[in-house]
């Protein structure tokens, strides 16, 4: 199984999701954790599993379809985020099946490393 990780290192409260690749490696060797650009083209797996930063929560919370978020304001290109992205993927056909792991933004990275791996287990 492939799980793509999206996150920003230049940005702090963007970059959580990053941060803990490393030892979610280490702790599931048989998956393959791929830093993918929300906004780029990449083949879809059949499943498509995401780790992202989430606002609006405190836990690490799995989404299993993008009904369960609210648009952000688009005004110019450079406001085109991973969940338009994503949405324009579903209108098209190629989105057959989502499950995004939210990492909420301030979360401690031990925190957020234990709940991860909690719901990769379950994957």
């Amino acid at each position: 199984m492939t799980i793509f990780i999206f996150g920003n290192p230049d940005l702090a409260q963007d970059s959580l999701p990053l941060e803990m690749l490393s030892e979610l490696r280490k702790r599931f060797p048989r998956l393959r954790f791929e830093v993918k650009d929300p906004n780029e083209e990449w083949d879809i797996p059949e499943e498509l599993v995401i780790i992202d930063t989430i606002v609006g929560t405190d836990d690490v919370t799995v989404f299993n379809s993008l009904s369960a978020f609210a648009p952000a304001p688009r005004i110019t290109m450079h406001d085109f985020d991973a969940f338009a992205n994503l949405r324009y993927l579903e209108k098209l056909g190629r989105l057959k099946s989502v499950h995004i792991i939210g990492v909420p933004q301030g979360l401690e990275i031990s925190g957020a490393i234990t709940q991860v791996s909690a719901l990769l287990a379950q994957l």
